[in-house]
């Protein structure tokens, strides 16, 4: 990758992917793409073997054979035992949309074969995450024998030290420590004792994920055992819509299955049979065709405010449910809780941003009273603007800690804080490499920052500090047909490890502008004569970038955007996603 700019209006390297020019003329003959679309693939990897299953995905030749994973033929023989004897099932869920979707997924799929399931998410502030003793024994006395943990019992080791008479089934994805807790079956793809090949193509899986493909070979096993002889076999298909929901919303990479998931998936929510997420579009205004934007910042933001700010349990109810009347109370609920959240939210960013030092390689903020609930969020807004890897702390009236931790690519938060929890430096957590959770008393605090910042110094030579954008070439505003966005639109679904091409726009000026929000700008970019292409740019008034956009008369700047085909409103129409400019560039080339 060259180099084009060191520094943009944002902060931001922008760094041109290179392309190998014969291997994309190759696609051209080969595959019978644009030159557009095979630049596109050439830049993100692909050749002639993976590029028409990148372009097509499909579960038939993407799904594994889950009983490749360590424990999950146990765990289907055991499902299979407690569905014949006719035991008692609850299953344990987190209470983020991922732990949401696991937990309505198996609820749909058990409700399908009319097999009674128990459904329990804990409270986020009495309970803390996953599995909790007290919790466990209640199930126990009321003659539960399976339990499944969903999105979270990796590192349950004390709640599960004492389950005798309960089988404890675990579908996660959470980095482990050195040991495993003591239950009947762990189904963990990032276990360190899993296979290297396993780690590397289904390591990325959400839990939700996990638990599809629970359902895949528990199903097939069923049908196997004649179960299905006098019943009808549940439609697994129409289950994608949750599979993609917490996929996309625990910020997944969005390539192998998981792009199949969601590419599955988006097709099945679009039909929507779910009666949760019907209701859940309707109250967002929604009336398009989902994608990940609408999973990731409409959808999900709204099922993640029950276990943030309100009741744990809202998010699973809802997508669980087939009654109309309780899903429209619920999505009610949520939405009200999303617009609190909001407004907590908000107060500990401004908060939070006080104590921030630029300078430091980390960024360590707490807070007495922050909610808990929100201060994930923060992390992630403070590590977008600042590109450090951040944790923010809320502590309680004990001085007990209660942290999330977001991260930047090369190092990963879940294995720090495991390895900051054996030194003593935190009371326990984990997580994945990008997001984690831990808790730590105010004596641990000096310990746990110079830990971190030690640590991190170690890597200064391999991880990139410096926030960075990948273009994908330039363009010109008159090349953006609608022919050329259909071609752009089949490497969707977008996402992490999936981004949307973003192309330069050289010279460009915003003939007027509008703040939307009292936060967002929308513009009209010309570029030449008589070439108008409308555009937004999310959270920018109030920086750099922002005042640039609403000067833009006064002079041209090369802009970075992703242009996409707006729907809204029943109307059609090009829009570009707007991410950051230049007033130059060390390097122009010819638009592509």
């Amino acid at each position: 990758m060259k180099e084009i700019c060191a520094a943009s209006l944002s902060d931001k390297r922008w760094l041109l992917r290179a392309c190998e020019e014969m291997r994309a003329l190759t696609f051209i003959q080969k595959l019978g793409v644009s030159p557009t679309l095979s630049r596109l693939l050439v830049m993100r990897g692909h050749d002639l073997a993976s590029a028409p299953l990148f372009l097509e995905p499909s579960l038939r030749r993407h799904l594994p054979d889950p009983l490749v994973l360590k424990d999950m033929e146990l765990a289907v023989a055991r499902l299979l035992q407690a569905i014949a004897a006719g035991e008692k099932i609850v299953v344990w869920g987190d209470y983020d949309v991922d732990g949401a979707t696991s937990s309505a997924l198996l609820c749909r799929f058990f409700k399908a074969l009319h097999i009674p399931i128990a459904l329990y998410i804990p409270d986020r502030i009495k309970e803390g995450y996953g599995p909790n003793r007290v919790g466990i024994q209640k199930f126990m006395d009321q003659g539960y024998t399976v339990m499944i943990t969903v999105d979270c019992g990796t590192t349950s080791f004390e709640a599960l030290s004492d389950t005798k008479g309960l089988d404890v089934i675990i579908l996660d994805h959470h980095a482990p420590e050195a040991g495993l807790p003591p239950a009947y079956a762990i189904v963990n793809p990032n276990r360190l004792d899993e296979k290297e090949e396993i780690t590397q193509t289904i390591g990325h899986l959400a839990a939700v994920g996990i638990s599809f493909l629970c359902v895949v070979a528990l199903n097939r096993a069923l049908r196997e055992t004649g179960f299905y002889k006098e019943r009808q076999e549940p439609d697994l298909m129409e289950l994608l819509d949750l599979v993609a929901l917490g996929t996309v919303c625990d910020v997944m990479p969005l390539t192998g299955l998981n792009r199949t998931f969601v590419a599955q998936g988006l097709k099945v929510m679009a039909q929507r049979k779910n009666v949760g997420l019907r209701v859940l579009f309707d109250k967002a205004g929604l009336n398009e065709s989902p994608t990940p934007y609408h999973l990731g910042f409409v959808l999900g933001p709204r099922i993640n405010a029950g276990g943030r700010v309100g009741e744990s349990f809202l998010g699973a109810r809802l997508l669980s449910t087939e009654n109309p009347e309780e899903a429209s109370e619920i999505a009610q609920k949520l939405d009200q809780y999303n617009q609190e959240r909001r407004l907590l939210e908000a107060e500990a960013l401004e908060q939070a941003l006080i104590q921030v030092d630029p300078e430091s390689v980390a960024l360590v903020v707490d807070r007495d009273g922050w909610h808990e609930g929100v201060i994930g969020i923060v992390a992630g807004r403070l590590k977008e603007k600042f590109h450090k890897p951040t944790a923010v702390i809320a502590w309680n009236e004990k001085n007990i800690g209660k942290a999330s931790a977001r991260s930047i690519p090369g190092f990963d938060f879940g294995r720090f804080i495991h390895k900051a929890h054996h030194l003593g430096y935190v009371l326990g957590g984990g997580g994945h490499a990008m997001a984690a959770g831990f808790s730590l008393t105010k004596e641990q605090l000096p310990l746990f920052t110079t830990f971190l910042t030690a640590e991190l110094m170690k890597l200064k030579d391999d991880v990139d500090f410096r926030a960075t954008s990948l273009c994908d070439g330039y363009l010109d505003l008159r090349s953006l047909t609608p022919a050329l966005l259909e071609e752009i639109e089949g490497l969707a679904p977008f996402g992490m490890g999936n981004p949307s091409p973003k192309f330069i726009f050289a010279d460009v000026m915003v003939e007027s502008y509008t703040v939307i929000q009292d936060q967002h700008i929308r513009c009209r970019f010309s570029q030449g004569e008589g070439v108008v292409v409308e555009g937004i740019g999310f959270r920018l008034k109030d920086t750099p970038f922002g005042n640039i956009l609403m000067e833009g008369k006064k002079r041209p700047f090369h802009l970075l955007a992703s242009p996409k085909v707006d729907t809204w409103g029943g109307k059609t129409k090009i829009t570009l996603m707007v991410e950051d400019a230049v007033v130059a560039l060390v390097e122009m080339k010819e638009a592509i």
